[in-house]
């Protein structure tokens, strides 16, 4: 068994939540683990605890509430009852209190900046601040997809998350980088507060990575894949100490695992950013 490496998290979203993916997780040394209320039907929690139980006291465990089974299927809200509800409910399907509790894709409910919306957003991170308080969680953060609505709805007198969970990676886009680098700004959150997720996008086997060379952003990425140069260069797009991949394959997880060695070229992922900032204002390249 590796050595822990508190860089790669374990993410479940889409995954079958296998025992023998836990069990080789933890001999890579990956010992954190995220999911979400809604993850696998809303049974992420159930199952976990029932195929893993005896490992989940190995990993720490970070959550996350927003979606809640509705009518119509899956709605969105950041009503504080139901989200303290919710990290409540967590607690007893884990069977423990998560170490950490993400507002999930607060965005999907605050697609306006007004002074309404910014007020529904303080209430959702002070339900989560008091339920931490409360021992219900060790922590709370923020996770958003797309964090550019997020901006100008910040409340610096509201609770302040303390994680920040963006897209990364090289497909994650001018707009979503930058919104980012200022909400973790806004918030002063430092080393290990900002986690990237999604570096790939959706999936290694789409054929944008068949068309680029991620390895470009890498000092010497001759010796790694071009997977493990993307998911290495997703540690600086936007900056991260710690990045959520989901697999349900040990070996895959394996190789990223084993990314963390190339060394990541800072002046190519700046000239990157520039290029992406040029197009997205439909400037020439």
């Amino acid at each position: 068994m590796r050595g822990a490496d508190p860089r790669v998290v374990l993410g479940l979203h889409r995954s079958r939540h296998e025992r023998r993916l836990l069990t080789g997780a933890l001999d890579l040394g990956v010992t954190a683990l995220d999911t979400s209320t809604n993850y696998l039907g809303f049974r992420s929690h159930q199952i976990l605890t029932r195929t893993a139980g005896d490992l989940l006291p190995k990993f720490t465990v970070s959550t996350k509430v927003g979606y809640f089974p509705g009518p119509g299927g899956v709605e969105h809200s950041l009503d504080p009852v139901r989200l303290h509800a919710g990290v409540e409910q967590a607690a007893m399907d884990l069977g423990r209190e998560p170490d950490l509790v993400f507002l999930h894709n607060p965005e999907h409910s605050l697609r306006e900046a007004t002074a309404y919306h910014q007020e529904v957003l303080a209430q959702a991170c002070t339900a989560l601040d008091e339920a931490a308080a409360k021992g219900l969680c060790a922590a709370w953060g923020v996770a958003s997809w797309d964090p550019s609505p997020l901006l100008s709805l910040i409340d610096t007198t509201a609770p302040r998350p303390s994680v920040l969970m963006v897209r990364a990676g090289l497909l994650a886009g001018a707009g979503t980088l930058d919104a980012a680098d200022a909400l973790t700004k806004a918030w002063g959150l430092g080393g290990g507060e900002v986690w990237g997720m999604g570096p790939f996008g959706g999936s290694t086997s789409a054929p944008v990575w068949e068309r680029i060379d991620p390895r470009v952003f890498l000092r010497d990425g001759t010796r790694l894949s071009r997977v493990q140069a993307a998911f290495r260069a997703a540690y600086h797009l936007p900056r991260a100490d710690v990045v959520a991949v989901g697999t349900d394959e040990p070996a895959h997880l394996g190789e990223l695992v084993g990314a963390l060695a190339g060394e990541v070229d800072e002046r190519t992922i700046l000239e990157y950013r520039s290029l992406l900032r040029d197009r997205s204002r439909g400037q020439p390249a």
